[in-house]
């Protein structure tokens, strides 16, 4: 069984026993998740979608709150003068899902 959901403006899909790095959530590592934008269930050859969303509930633990690679923000304009530089970190959170079920 999988399911599709949102979370920080983004769609994971995912399905039980998975880890997925998401845009920071609050929590502290060990804490119990829930994420209840689902918008898509299937399981085997049946598949259930949301109008927009489901009447399900998708369980995970947090397992780690990190950051990611460091990525180069540049602006350049040939032949002005102009070069700007800029690095970014996005802070994650890494969640093990445990459980799909209906709410």
């Amino acid at each position: 069984m999988h399911a599709v959901i949102e979370t920080g403006g983004k769609q994971y899909k995912v399905s039980e026993g998975d880890v997925i790095r998401i845009e920071k959530i609050d929590g502290d590592v060990g804490a119990k998740v829930q994420f209840d934008r689902v918008l898509m269930v299937r399981d085997g050859d049946k598949a259930e979608f949301g109008e927009p969303l489901l009447k399900r509930v998708v369980s995970g633990e947090i397992i780690a709150q990190e950051r990611d690679d460091k990525i180069q923000v540049i602006k350049f304009r040939r032949r002005k003068g102009y070069l700007r530089r800029q690095g970014h970190r996005q802070y994650l959170t890494a969640v093990k899902i445990t459980d799909v079920k209906a709410d």
